[in-house]
């Protein structure tokens, strides 16, 4: 039986710490803020170039809570 990819641990280094993920989460969430704002004006190809970033940081947001163990998480695809 092969392992898939993110279960190959020999490419992963398990080194991160809460302080590391917590950090992230609060990078991502300001630049998040920051694509929110620029989304609100401007002309229509910036807005939707922020917009798409918003949508994507979104992700990330929600996986890093989930991580970090946010109640209001059940599952960061869903």
């Amino acid at each position: 039986m092969t392992m898939s990819d993110h279960q190959d641990s020999e490419h992963f280094a398990y080194d991160k710490t809460w302080h590391d993920i917590e950090t992230m989460l609060d990078k991502a969430e300001r630049k998040q803020n920051s694509h929110y704002m620029s989304m609100l004006d401007g002309p229509k190809k910036k807005r939707m170039y922020h917009m798409r970033n918003y949508k994507a940081l979104e992700g990330v947001v929600k996986a890093l809570r989930w991580v970090l163990g946010d109640k209001d998480i059940d599952h960061p695809l869903e």
